[in-house]
């Protein structure tokens, strides 16, 4: 029987959830539809996803079309929780890309299709809500065009638009326009068409559509309402015959992804992964992550609406399983898969510091908040132990309130928050170098560490490089050295990571192992990685001071439509806000900008801009890019290492061998 791991993605509100329960019914998994409103649905199972009638965790239901078994994907819409989307795209056959007939394409539909696009995930299009009042079909086809895909092949027409009779013809034959949109991406058929368009029969139109929806070359649009049901059927013909089922060898080498991770009622975890090479059976052991290994206990495979025990994962099925107690979001179990290690979408670039409403929680919490992180790798935590704080990255406000109750509701915890604030990073200005030398003051370190530091392109991150012989020392002890700069750099002379540089080791040196007249090792004498990982943040810090590091803050890019008439009052407030248009164009009687604003800046504009424009502006923001702090006061972030910037308040905390 084949599978295919099919995702569910959209915009916020635009009735993934409500699809979801509507293709479960089509197929005869479940037999009453649940409602978002009432939180009775297969996938929001959490407690605030049903008060809140949003999916925060990404969810996997099961069902059969024909011989196809589908493993579906439900996605969070909201922005805030684009994490779990990331991790859910590593492990799909193809998607359906839910829009609103009303809302129309948004933010994060365009982020989603760009991203799906570059993935080569093969994507149907989905126009929900046809039955709503202001529904729209064919100025929205256009929108979908000229913002998303001009690939686009309206699979039928809406009839009764915007009523609850509202339903969904499809083209008896295919679309005008669907032999030259196919013909692009064919030699031979555009031949066929340049010859005589009617030699080209509907057999071979059907099959060419397949084959390049298949390639993501192409995107099928249906209409629909997932509330009455319209359109549902012939959607769930267009995945059974335009989307390509999972490939890979079951009998090949083991190769899977882990894409979630959670806990079970006694703590344990469970690792969802998808097999793309071989069958990991009960009992095996398995390597992942960084060559950890363990034996997995227990399993259970998605097939037919549950997921029931079984003793086997195969290729191109999703499963759960029990026994890796170290595994991760995101670890390779087995061969790696070929392919670059990269992450979808933009990272966090706002943080807020938790605060427990009772000190003596502090140890809780932070157990608490290394679960969560632990279901969530793109949420980094940042623990101080200076003032015994512990810092949160975060995609926007509502991520606070998600976090606030999951900790209320999982873990007892009454927590807090302080203000959020921008997640700024450093850049190199220039090239600096330093070396302090075994043996001479101010070193009290059996270590000899030089480093140079130079700007490398924008996005690259941190390259360790060696000047110096490899077998000059230990190899124990270099290795020393570039772990320690790679966690020195998170915290530059300001206090922000560094990024984009290249960092390289142009001294080394140290003491070979001494002992006593008896032959015992003599520590004070002997270098170890100890000293190494004491010099080298000393070493860095020198040399990125004389480099001189820049602040730059998060930018996002902005998409304002609004009432023409309200341009002067949007205008000043975008002017205080530090947010600068590029672009100005006119939409009948709406105005639209596009332009930059600080990430810290978009919460104020979201809430003011409802008063400005009598309800009516529409704000999509995006990431975009960092950019040089201009103006005001340079951000400085407080630290939360031994601070190698003050030499003495360093040397204090990490070393009793205090020199000069």
């Amino acid at each position: 029987m084949h599978s295919l791991n099919l995702g569910i993605l959209a915009h916020v509100d635009a009735g993934k959830t409500s699809l979801t329960e509507r293709l479960l019914h089509t197929v005869g998994v479940i037999d009453e539809i649940g409602s978002v409103d009432d939180g009775s649905t297969q996938t929001d199972t959490l407690a605030l996803e049903r008060q809140r009638g949003i999916t925060i965790k990404s969810a996997v239901v099961s069902f059969a079309i024909d011989d196809v078994t589908v493993n579906l994907l439900d996605t969070p819409g909201h922005p805030d929780f684009i994490a779990e989307v990331e991790r859910v795209l590593s492990v799909l056959d193809g998607a359906v890309l839910v829009i609103s007939a009303v809302e129309g394409v948004q933010a994060q539909t365009r982020v989603l299709m760009r991203t799906l696009q570059r993935l080569r995930i093969p994507t149907l299009i989905f126009v929900n809500k046809i039955d709503r009042a202001g529904a729209r079909c064919t100025d929205l086809l256009e929108s979908i065009s000229t913002r998303l895909t001009p690939a686009i092949v309206p699979m039928g027409e809406v009839r009764e638009l915007g009523s609850r009779d509202a339903h969904f013809a499809p083209h008896d034959g295919f679309p005008p326009g669907l032999l030259e949109l196919l013909a692009e991406h064919d030699d031979a058929l555009l031949a066929a068409y340049v010859d005589d368009e009617a030699t080209v029969s509907q057999d071979r139109l059907r099959t060419e559509l397949a084959a390049q929806a298949g390639q993501s070359l192409v995107h099928p649009v249906f209409f629909g309402s997932a509330v009455t049901g319209a359109g549902v059927d012939e959607l769930v013909g267009g995945i059974r015959k335009l989307l390509p089922s999972a490939e890979g060898d079951a009998d090949g080498p083991v190769s899977g992804t882990v894409f979630k991770v959670e806990r079970g009622p006694a703590g344990e975890k469970i690792a969802y992964v998808r097999m793309f090479s071989g069958t990991l059976r009960t009992r095996d052991r398995v390597t992942f992550g960084d060559g950890e290994d363990g034996k997995v206990t227990g399993i259970t495979v998605f097939d037919r609406g549950s997921d029931p025990r079984g003793d086997q994962v195969p290729a191109g099925r999703i499963g759960r399983l029990w026994g890796l107690t170290g595994i991760r979001i995101g670890d390779t179990l087995g061969v790696p898969r070929k392919g670059p290690d990269e992450h979808y979408f933009s990272p966090p670039t706002l943080e807020t510091v938790v605060v427990p409403r009772d000190k003596a929680d502090k140890g809780a919490l932070h157990l608490a908040l290394t679960q969560l992180a632990e279901q969530d790798p793109l949420i980094n935590l940042r623990q101080d132990e200076i003032r015994q704080e512990i810092s949160v990255s975060l995609y926007g406000e509502v991520q606070k309130e998600v976090i606030q109750a999951t900790l209320a509701e999982e873990f007892g915890l009454d927590v807090g928050f302080r203000e959020t604030t921008p997640l700024c990073i450093e850049r190199l200005v220039g090239t600096g170098a330093a070396v302090e030398f075994n043996g001479k003051e101010p070193n009290p370190f059996l270590a000899t560490v030089g480093l140079r530091v130079d700007p490398a392109p924008v996005g690259s991150g941190v390259e360790f490089r060696l000047e110096v012989e490899l077998g000059s020392m230990p190899y124990a002890f270099f290795k020393a050295v570039e772990d320690t700069v790679r966690e020195t750099l998170g915290q530059g002379p300001h206090g922000w990571q560094v990024t984009d540089c290249t960092v390289t080791m142009t001294h080394s040196g140290y003491s070979p192992r001494q002992s006593h007249a008896h032959q015992g090792f003599d520590k004070s004498m002997s270098s170890t990685g100890a000293d190494f990982r004491g010099l080298t943040p000393l070493v860095l810090m020198d040399a990125l001071r004389q480099a001189g590091t820049l602040v730059h803050e998060p930018m996002h890019a902005f998409r304002l439509q609004a009432p023409a008439d309200t341009l002067g009052a949007v205008l000043p407030v975008l002017a205080k806000l530090r947010a600068v248009p590029q672009t100005t164009q006119a939409r009948g009687s709406a105005s639209v900008l596009e332009g930059r604003i600080p990430a810290a800046r978009v919460h104020q504009l979201e809430q003011q801009l409802p008063a400005l424009t009598r309800g009516e502006g529409e704000l999509e923001t995006v990431f975009d890019h960092y950019a040089p702090v201009a103006r005001g006061v340079l951000p400085e972030r407080e630290r939360t290492d031994h601070n190698p910037l003050d030499r003495k308040e360093y040397l204090l905390n990490v070393t009793r061998r205090v020199g000069g």
